[in-house]
């Protein structure tokens, strides 16, 4: 992959996680209101007939929003999800830019609400929406 694969804004994701070592590289996207995850979608992507796999995107979406949701509070806190519903409107294949979207809702002292999209090249795949427990950071 070169740097032209990637769309302009995105940069390598630095939180890595086990679930997500096989899906690398990765790329955050940070704006005002939400951290855009995004990848160019390959064949570790796949399910068994060739298509994105929905927990692919089920698990970015929950990245996206829990970050989202960490960067709306200035990363003063941490997230653990208590709810996540994902539907799937659409499908996507290798070789194209997903990217997951986020809106945080709300943001309160216990919990955080977010909901997101996850696109392929601009068209819309699936939406999600989260709910997420508040979590103190360890000091």
């Amino acid at each position: 992959m070169t740097d032209t694969d990637v769309p302009e804004g995105f940069q390598p994701h630095l939180r890595e996680s086990p679930l997500t070592e096989p899906w690398k590289p990765l790329y955050a996207k940070k704006t005002d209101k939400a951290v855009i995850i995004g990848l160019r979608l390959a064949r570790p992507h796949t399910n068994g007939r060739g298509l994105i796999h929905g927990g692919l995107i089920a698990a970015l979406a929950d990245n996206a929003m829990g970050y989202s949701c960490a960067q709306a509070t200035n990363w003063t806190t941490s997230f653990v999800t208590i709810s996540l519903s994902v539907d799937f409107v659409g499908s996507a294949e290798i070789g194209q830019w997903l990217a997951v979207e986020s809106d945080v809702i709300r943001t309160g002292s216990t919990i955080c609400f977010a909901q997101c999209l996850a696109m392929a090249d601009d068209a819309v795949i699936a939406r999600a929406s989260g709910t997420f427990r508040v979590v103190p950071k360890r000091t």
